[in-house]
C-alpha cells in the first residue's frame, strides 16, 4: 500500500510558495489553515489572536455565523449573472446599504482599489458635464501619505516611492498636498478641480487622525469653491472607528464615499461607491461596469453586512472597547511606546526604534500568539475585529507590554 502523503507543515508551505508566487508581499510566517471569531489556528494547530482583522475586511471576525449563513443559502440559489441581466439581491443590498450612508445611490464594485477608480472617474464625469470644466483638463487633490490602492493611476499619486518606483508613467491631473492642511487646501483648488480625495484617518500611514474640525473644513471649502468631497472610508467605514463612517465624528456628509473591506464580510470581496444622485447620475449604461460587481452573492453578503451595521451594535463595541484600548496604550507611553494615535479599534502604535523594527516586534507578538502588522518605520497597527472582547483585547495589550518590556 501506498504510505499517505505528509501533511506539509508551516516551513514546507512557506518554502514552497517562493519559487511560484510573485513577490509582491512579504508576510509574517505564519500559515493560517482554520479560523473563528477572533482567532485563527496554523496548520500546526497553533492558536492566534488576529488583531490585524484583515486591514479591516474581518470587522465581525472569520466566519460569523450571520454572514457565513448568508453565503451558504445564496450559493444555493444564484451566484452570478453579470449585470447583462438584473437579479433578486441587489435592489435590497442598494438600497439598504444607501440608507445606512444616508446616500442616495449606489455602484457596486468588487475591491478597494476599484472603488477608487470608480470615484475618480465619477468625479471627472461629473466635472465635464456639471461643473462645466473643458475637456481634459480635470484634476483632483489628494492627500500626502495617502494609501488609496495599488493600481497604476493611484500609485501615480502616491508619495510611497516603494509603491510608485518602476511603475510609470502615471496618470495625470492629480495634486498633492499635505495631509491635515486646510491652508494648502485652499490654495490647490481652483476652477479645474474635479474633487478632493482624501481618507478621514490614514490607515497605512500609521492611523493618522487629523486635528478636530479639518474634515469639516474640507466640507465647507467644497462646497464653496464647487467640488466634489470624496471620502475614501474603505479602512475607517463601517463600524472601525466607533461610527458607522469616520466622517460621522464630525457630522460631515461627502459626496462620495468608497467603501470596501468589511463591506464583503471577509466572505467575497465586496466595494462600493455611495453617493448623492446629481453625482452618481452622471453615469450612462456603458460608460462604466464590472463583470462581478453587483453579483446575486456579493449582495447577499453585503446585505447581511448592513443588517449586522443598522442594530448599531458593533458601532458601539468598538467605541466602548476603544476607550479600552485607549487606556492600555496610555500605560505603554515611556515604557516602549513613544506615541500612538487612536480611534475606536483602530491605533497606530509608535515604539521606541531602540526596540526594533515595526517588523520585528510584530514577529515577537506572532510569537505571543498575537498578529499585527507593521506600516512604516517601527510603527505597528491594531485593528482586531470589532467582535473582540475585553479580555481578549487586554491579553493582547499584555503580550505588546511584555513584547516591549523584553
Amino acid at each position: 500500500m501506498t504510505a499517505p502523503a505528509r501533511a506539509r507543515t508551516s516551513e514546507d508551505l512557506i518554502r514552497a510558495e517562493e519559487p511560484v508566487l510573485a513577490h509582491n508581499y512579504h508576510p509574517l510566517p505564519v500559515v493560517v489553515a482554520r479560523a473563528e471569531g477572533t482567532w485563527v489556528e496554523d496548520v500546526e494547530g497553533r492558536r492566534y489572536l488576529d488583531m490585524l482583522a484583515g486591514y479591516s475586511a474581518l470587522n465581525f471576525g472569520h466566519r460569523h455565523p450571520a454572514l457565513t449563513e448568508a453565503a451558504h443559502r445564496q450559493l444555493d440559489q444564484l451566484t452570478l449573472t453579470s449585470r447583462a441581466f438584473h437579479n433578486d439581491r441587489l435592489a435590497e443590498f442598494a438600497e439598504r446599504l444607501a440608507e445606512l450612508t444616508g446616500q442616495d445611490m449606489v455602484l457596486p464594485m468588487n475591491t478597494g482599489a476599484e472603488a477608487v477608480e470608480s470615484g475618480i472617474k465619477v468625479a471627472r464625469k461629473w466635472a465635464y458635464e456639471v461643473k462645466g470644466v473643458p475637456a481634459d483638463r480635470a484634476t483632483i487633490v489628494v492627500a500626502a501619505e495617502n494609501f488609496h490602492g495599488r493600481t497604476t493611476t493611484i500609485v501615480g499619486f502616491s508619495t510611497d516611492e516603494t509603491a510608485r518606483a518602476g511603475f510609470g508613467p502615471f496618470t495625470p491631473g492629480f495634486r498633492i498636498i499635505p495631509y491635515n492642511d486646510l491652508a494648502a487646501l485652499e490654495e490647490a483648488v481652483d476652477e479645474t478641480t474635479a474633487a478632493v480625495l482624501i481618507e478621514p484617518i490614514q490607515g497605512e500611514a500609521g492611523v493618522m487622525i487629523p486635528a478636530d474640525g479639518y474634515l469639516r473644513g474640507v466640507r465647507e471649502l467644497t462646497r464653496r469653491k464647487g467640488c466634489l468631497f470624496v471620502a475614501d472610508e474603505i479602512q475607517s467605514g463601517l463600524g472601525r472607528t466607533g461610527r458607522t463612517l469616520a466622517v460621522e465624528h464630525e457630522d460631515v456628509v461627502p459626496d462620495l464615499v468608497l467603501l470596501g473591506k468589511a463591506l464583503g464580510g471577509g466572505i467575497v470581496p465586496v466595494s462600493a461607491v455611495v453617493g448623492r444622485r446629481e453625482v452618481l447620475g452622471v453615469l450612462r449604461p456603458g460608460e462604466h461596469g464590472s463583470t462581478f460587481g453587483g453579483n446575486p452573492l456579493a449582495a447577499a453578503v453585503g446585505t447581511a453586512v448592513v443588517e449586522l451595521l443598522e442594530t448599531g451594535e458593533f458601532q458601539r463595541r468598538a467605541a466602548e472597547l476603544g476607550v479600552v484600548l485607549r487606556a492600555g496604550l496610555t500605560e505603554l507611553v515611556g515604557r516602549g511606546v513613544v506615541g500612538f494615535r487612536s480611534r475606536g479599534l483602530w491605533a497606530g502604535v509608535d515604539v521606541d526604534p531602540a526596540m526594533g523594527t515595526g517588523r520585528e516586534v510584530s514577529e515577537r507578538l506572532m510569537r505571543e500568539g498575537v498578529l499585527v502588522k507593521d506600516t512604516h518605520g517601527s510603527t505597528i497597527r491594531l485593528a482586531p475585529p470589532l467582535t473582540i472582547t475585553e479580555d481578549e483585547l487586554r491579553s493582547a495589550l499584555e503580550s505588546l507590554a511584555k513584547v516591549l518590556a523584553a
